[in-house]
């Protein structure tokens, strides 16, 4: 298992729902968690391994707390405003931008044991929740980033376009 950089399609597409939990969805699931933290991210999407499924993995940052696993999360409340904070992404390594999320959010999702829950969060977890589900729903973040971020980092996104590319025609 790998993350998979920008421009890989499987990044633009709206990820198809679990629906039911089976051990080769929890394996896999498992198989992200240490990924995450190897990659030093607080987050990550199915589709960034390469995986057409609605689920993510995110920790909260805390000292002594454990990633949870989210299988088809939908968030329920947006709220506190909207707040700027600077992004990065593992699927855009070395791109950092700004981006407006709220502040806080309420999200329903099942999990691994096919038990339905709620979490909510604030501050940088908040963040983190609408990031991942944003890659759920095809949309990255380099799209919600102030139009100067996203100019500053227009050569860095061309570059990743160019590997990806020669990738391609290398296999």
């Amino acid at each position: 298992m790998r993350v998979v950089h920008y421009p890989d399609p499987i990044l633009l597409k709206p990820a198809p729902l679990v629906g039911r939990v089976t051990d080769e969805v929890r394996k896999k699931a498992a198989e992200m968690i240490p990924l995450m933290h190897l990659e030093d991210g607080i987050g990550l999407a199915a589709p960034q391994v390469g995986w057409a499924a609605r689920l993510l993995v995110a920790w909260d940052g805390e000292e002594g707390t454990e990633p949870m696993v989210l299988v088809d999360p939908e968030i329920l409340e947006k709220g506190g405003g909207f707040e700027d904070g600077n992004e990065g992404c593992l699927s855009f390594p070395g791109i950092f931008g700004t981006v407006a999320r709220y502040q806080t959010v309420r999200v329903r999702a099942m999990n691994l044991d096919n038990q339905p829950f709620e979490v909510s969060a604030e501050g940088l977890f908040a963040r983190v929740l609408q990031h991942e589900i944003d890659h759920l729903d095809g949309v990255l973040f380099v799209t919600r980033m102030k139009p100067a971020d996203r100019a500053a980092n227009k050569a860095k996104l061309e570059e990743l376009v160019a590997r990806f590319e020669r990738r391609s025609t290398d296999t």
